[in-house]
């Protein structure tokens, strides 16, 4: 079980908190310019993402409540129970029953898993819903028995963020991890590596962004020399990525909680977000730090290169910091006046700290009776449940000058109060478009006693509902894409108001998508894999609709493969392969094969080598003609020579129905 980084580093700086500049003086903070371009960091509000809550019964290989309970054999109780905050689970599809008593309103006190994709769903459609751009997926050591649960629970991130159109990227805490050195580069390269094919994992200067927690913590959980953790952040540059460092409080003066002799490995990373959790817990904290932290850490950083990401803290339920957001939001204020660009929440999800900002327990009507838990009105404000998540869709806008800078909270602790009247439910729900991997529906508007504000809209899958995109208030139809062709699915539609009440679903509606006609890209934005690629031209690039974006193999080692997962075996008629039509790319000839397989793992010959000649003038195109009657589910180009340069290289993989 790990321990949480709170608990461990609390007492290592609670007499660190006061230095430097005075609380009653302020230090001005000088015009401050990002060392980066925006990003999908830069000038960015990301969330740490914890996803390790599973419950007895979920099928995830923990086999257990890991992380709701100090005994995850035992089902979680006020005597067994690892949190400190209790979530608000009315959004979550599955639920699991504890041995908690019923919540004070007499509902039974249920949990989610975080290994169900339904809840990554529901999470990272919050995300969206209020304005958080990236999430920081957290991945402590993955070779012990926890191993096997994270590595699904990042193929469930990915999912998620690619469904919602959020970011993601790999945050690897190092706490307790005695073989790091060696262990973090083997994972990297054979298991997370190839999550950054995906649209959604998150780039910074075009490189896919990765995240190292705990290098130069001056504790035994993290007893790394400077050499190895240089050696290490260099390694992933060397790959290709952009390197965040999570590193101490205080990193730039070398002391408290850093050990000494870490300069060279703390102006290494490409951005720095050192961490605050246990160290500030009032506004007046929050004002120090201001002085004696961000404003020289952002200029330090400035004056090297270095992006800067420093923490703001909902902070915790259980300690009583909250203030009903002020606490928050005076961090939120003192970032944007000192001029940082770009902020990280701690966390989303993190129950056992009580320091999450996705939904938890309003009052002691929705928390289980006699567990001692408080809840978010716990200094008598009444606070709805999602009201972290909309302080941090404010923060976030006055982040990127969307509003103006206050130190007053925006947002209401409450919205709409006493608004507990649920929206009509859409009516006349209906197909009205489908292709070989699209289905269009089309609803009558629903109505609110004070107003719909999106529409949410479900597949249905048995006895599960599964929310599969969201649609803005003013919308009345929605596109599915990413669908099989010639597969029947069944969807309805719910409506949703400011307070967070939800209509009844509406009718059910079920439509076939089409065997896919000769003018549809049935690889578009489907699942890839490689052999293998240089820098950030990863194979997910061949199948983006972009023509500007491209795959390129590993350099001077043919051959070389690019492949993609249809969804379902299908005829296939003809592949379109194209590479940028720009002047830079010169004429060039490339040797590919065509393979195909209905199981990804035995492939046959569907065309033999062939010399494809790519030339600008003709907009840098081949077509290839399958034989007629060839149907496949995955596809692999083969290539074993290139004219123009020593790798694969491929902008578009199009592939045509018969």
């Amino acid at each position: 079980m790990v321990v949480s980084r709170r608990t461990l580093l609390q007492a290592v700086t609670s007499a660190g908190i006061v230095g430097g500049v005075g609380l009653g003086q302020t230090a001005l903070a000088a015009p401050a310019t990002a060392a980066s371009a925006p990003g999908d960091v830069v000038g960015k509000v990301t969330v740490g993402y914890q996803g390790w809550f599973a419950c007895a019964g979920d099928g995830a290989p923990i086999d257990g409540w890991w992380h709701w309970a100090q005994n995850w054999g035992q089902t979680p109780s006020a005597a067994n129970k690892a949190i400190v905050a209790w979530p608000d689970v009315r959004d979550y599809p599955t639920t699991y029953r504890t041995a908690f008593g019923d919540l004070g309103n007499g509902r039974p006190a249920s949990l989610f898993s975080s290994y169900d994709q339904s809840t990554v769903d529901v999470h990272f459609r919050w995300m969206k819903q209020y304005g958080i751009d990236t999430a920081a997926l957290q991945r402590f050591n993955p070779t012990g028995g926890e191993g096997p649960t994270r590595d699904a629970m990042a193929g469930k991130v990915r999912g998620a963020a690619e469904s919602q159109g959020v970011k993601f990227y790999v945050m690897y805490d190092v706490s307790d991890w005695a073989t790091m050195q060696t262990d973090i580069k083997a994972d990297w390269t054979n298991k997370m590596r190839a999550h950054t094919g995906s649209s959604a994992y998150a780039r910074q200067n075009g490189k896919p962004v990765v995240c190292i927690w705990g290098f130069g913590f001056n504790d035994a959980q993290r007893p790394f020399t400077p050499d190895v953790c240089l050696d290490v952040v260099n390694w992933f540059k060397a790959q290709g990525c952009y390197v965040i460092g999570g590193v101490p409080t205080w990193w730039r003066t070398g002391d408290r909680d850093s050990r000494a002799g870490f300069s060279g490995v703390y102006h290494a990373f490409d951005m720095l977000s050192p961490w605050m959790v246990g160290r500030i817990g009032t506004i007046a904290d929050a004002d120090n730090f201001y002085n004696v932290a961000t404003v020289p850490d952002l200029a330090e950083c400035a004056a090297h290169g270095i992006d800067y990401q420093p923490c703001v803290l909902p902070g915790g339920v259980g300690d009583r910091q909250r203030a009903h957001g002020d606490f928050m939001w005076r961090q939120f204020y003192n970032m944007v006046r000192a001029g940082v660009p770009n902020v990280y929440i701690s966390m989303f999800d993190e129950y056992n700290e009580g320091n999450q900002i996705a939904k938890t327990a309003e009052s002691q009507a929705w928390v289980p009776t006699g567990s001692g838990f408080l809840a978010l009105d716990e200094d008598g404000t009444a606070c709805s449940s999602d009201y972290y998540l909309r302080l941090t869709g404010d923060g976030g806008r006055m982040l990127k000058g969307q509003i103006a800078l206050t130190a007053t909270r925006p947002t209401p602790p409450t919205v709409s109060a006493g608004d507990t009247a649920a929206p009509t439910a859409p009516g006349n729900v209906r197909v009205t478009g489908t292709t070989g991997t699209t289905v269009t529906v089309a609803w009558t508007a629903s109505t609110d006693n004070v107003g719909v504000t999106s529409y949410r809209i479900r597949r249905i899958t048995g006895d599960a509902a599964t929310p599969i995109g969201t649609a803005d208030a003013n919308a009345t139809s929605f596109t599915v894409t990413g669908l099989t062709a010639s597969t029947s699915y069944t969807f309805d539609a719910q409506a949703l108001d400011a307070a967070g009440n939800v209509s009844q679903p509406s009718n059910r509606v079920t439509a076939t998508t089409t065997a896919g006609s000769t003018t549809d890209n049935l690889a578009l934005n489907r699942p890839t894999t490689e052999s293998g690629h240089t820098q950030t031209y990863t194979s997910a690039n061949a199948v983006d609709g972009n023509p500007g974006t491209y795959w390129e193999s590993t350099n001077q080692a043919f051959p070389q493969w690019l492949q993609v997962d249809l969804g379902s075996a299908i005829g296939v008629g003809r592949i379109v392969l194209a590479l940028p039509p720009i002047d830079a790319w010169a004429t060039r000839t490339q040797t590919i094969a065509v393979q195909g397989s209905a199981d990804g793992a035995s492939f046959s010959t569907l065309r033999s080598a062939t010399a494809c000649t790519f030339d600008p003038a003709g907009g840098n195109t081949t077509t290839l003609t399958l034989p007629a009657g060839t149907t496949a589910r995955h596809l692999r180009l083969v290539f074993t020579a290139n004219t123009g340069w020593p790798a694969g290289q491929i902008s578009e993989f199009r592939v045509f129905g018969t």
